[in-house]
This record gives C-alpha cells, sequence and structure tokens, in this order.
C-alpha cells in the first residue's frame, strides 16, 4: 500500500490514511529509498529536529518502507510512504518494485487525493480503478478512463501492472474549496474503501468525530460567505440528483455489510 505527498495527496488525506494504517497495525520499518538521487532539496527540503535526548538532527526526506501484520489474519501489508520525488521517476519506481520484489509483495493498492467540484457536506467521493483485467472483474470494478497530466501515483501504477504486480488506485475526490490540510473526511472515506477491499473491520471511531468536527467547522465558514453558501448548495444539489438511484441500492448495501464486519469484530 503506497501513498505520495504532493500532487497526488490533496489535503493530506492519502498520506494521513496511510499514517492510520502503520499505526493501527504496527508497522515496522524494514527499508528506506534514500532521497539523494530523486529530490532537489530546494525544493523538499531536508528539516532540522531535536532528538529526545535534545540533539539537533537533519531529517532527510527518505521514502519509508514498513512492514505490518493485519491483527486476527496472516495477511501482511506493506507501507510505501514518501514525497513525489523531482527527478528519476522511472529509476526511482524501479527501486521500490525491487524492494517489493524481496518482500514477496503480490497486490499493489495505491491510494491518492484529488481536488474536485464536490460538496463537504455529501459522502467524500472515492474512485476505485484496476488495469489487471482478472482482478477488476473479481473486484467488480472499472479500468481507469483518465487521460492528462499524472504523479508518481501514475508511474507506479503502471509500471507495477508491468512488472506483473495486479494494481488497484483509490483517489478521494477532496473539495477544492478546502484543499488545506487535514482532510479527515476524504481519509475516512479512503480507509472505508480498504475496509472493502480487505474485508477488515478498522476502529475508525476517532477519525469519524474529528470527520464530523471538520465539516461542522466548514459549514460555519461558508454560512459566513453568501457566494461560498451559494456555491455548495448547487455542489449538493448535483451530487443528490446523480446519488438518487444508489441511494437506495449499492451504498446501502456496502454501509450494511461494513457495520455487520464491525459488530462482528465486537463480539468476544
Amino acid at each position: 500500500m503506497a501513498a505520495f505527498e504532493g500532487w497526488n495527496d490533496a489535503g493530506d488525506a492519502a498520506s494521513d490514511a496511510l499514517k492510520y494504517l502503520h499505526r493501527l497495525w504496527g508497522g515496522k520499518r524494514v527499508a528506506v529509498i534514500e532521497p539523494d538521487e530523486y529530490y532537489d532539496f530546494q525544493f523538499t527540503r531536508p528539516e532540522v529536529r531535536r532528538t529526545n535526548s535534545g540533539a539537533r538532527k537533519i531529517k532527510w526526506p527518505v521514502t519509508k518502507i514498513a512492514k505490518a501484520t493485519i491483527p486476527g489474519t496472516t495477511v501482511d501489508v506493506i507501507f510505501v510512504h514518501g514525497i513525489e520525488p523531482s527527478y528519476r521517476w522511472r529509476a526511482y519506481t524501479a527501486e521500490l518494485l525491487a524492494k517489493a520484489a524481496q518482500l514477496n509483495v503480490n497486490y499493489v493498492l495505491l491510494v491518492g487525493a484529488l481536488l474536485a467540484d464536490v460538496p463537504h457536506s455529501r459522502p467524500i467521493p472515492v474512485t476505485a480503478t484496476c488495469e489487471d483485467p482478472e482482478l477488476r472483474e473479481r473486484l467488480n470494478l472499472q479500468a481507469s478512463e483518465y487521460e492528462g497530466p499524472i504523479g508518481i501515483v501514475g508511474v507506479m501504477n503502471e509500471l507495477s501492472q508491468l512488472a506483473g504486480l495486479p494494481t488497484v488506485s483509490l483517489w478521494a475526490a477532496v473539495p477544492h474549496y478546502v484543499a488545506q490540510s487535514p482532510s479527515p473526511k476524504a481519509s475516512l472515506a479512503l480507509l472505508n474503501k480498504v475496509e472493502d477491499f480487505l474485508q477488515v473491520s478498522l476502529p475508525t471511531g476517532d477519525l469519524t468525530e474529528d470527520a464530523q468536527a471538520w465539516e461542522r467547522g466548514v459549514n460555519e465558514l461558508a454560512a459566513g460567505d453568501a457566494e461560498i453558501a451559494a456555491y455548495v448548495r448547487q455542489l449538493e444539489e448535483a451530487k443528490d440528483t446523480v446519488d438518487l438511484p444508489e441511494a437506495t441500492g449499492e451504498s446501502i448495501a456496502k454501509e450494511f455489510e461494513r457495520y455487520l464486519r464491525r459488530r462482528g469484530s465486537d463480539q468476544p
């Protein structure tokens, strides 16, 4: 599972979702990709931090690779978290894929977030696509129809496929008028999709509260600006019109399945 900060990560929603799972499942670092060949340090600057002993230490923008086992299962997950590199994307991706081969990775799950014309007051849309015909049919997904500029997530998607690793991409749509970090509602939407794909239950209570507080805060901001309030109402009407047929079908079924999984995990 991989997420990259920067162009692919509106509101830091994708990287925050990955960090949540890393903490939840107790991920342990197993490797890094060193930054020297891939970053312009005048653009992605290293930072100086204080250690627990009070010493000053430079923190370089390494790509971290960690491993965790999903509790109650024998499924191992590899987390890849980095910043979109400045240079040599193909070499960077090839180095990541070499690490994936060493760690016996079977599938790749890429998470990203983009700015979109969606209302903050409705469920955050998450698009799931897959280019592998067999996996796409098994998961009932669609191939991506996007054409245009891409980031490192798009490069990782194609080169993973070429390396024989079936890949699924999840993209959350973050309201463009509240693009700043954090975006807990978008992170929560991504985690709900991860639950569906992995058939696991995630204790997202704290994040749900953060998402509700975030939505209330945006409501207050919108209420103080008549132009923004009118724009949000327009987005809400458009979203409700599109989602109306689905509201009585597949979306309700998925929510019920998620509820049953969580209820089952709470049983002694």
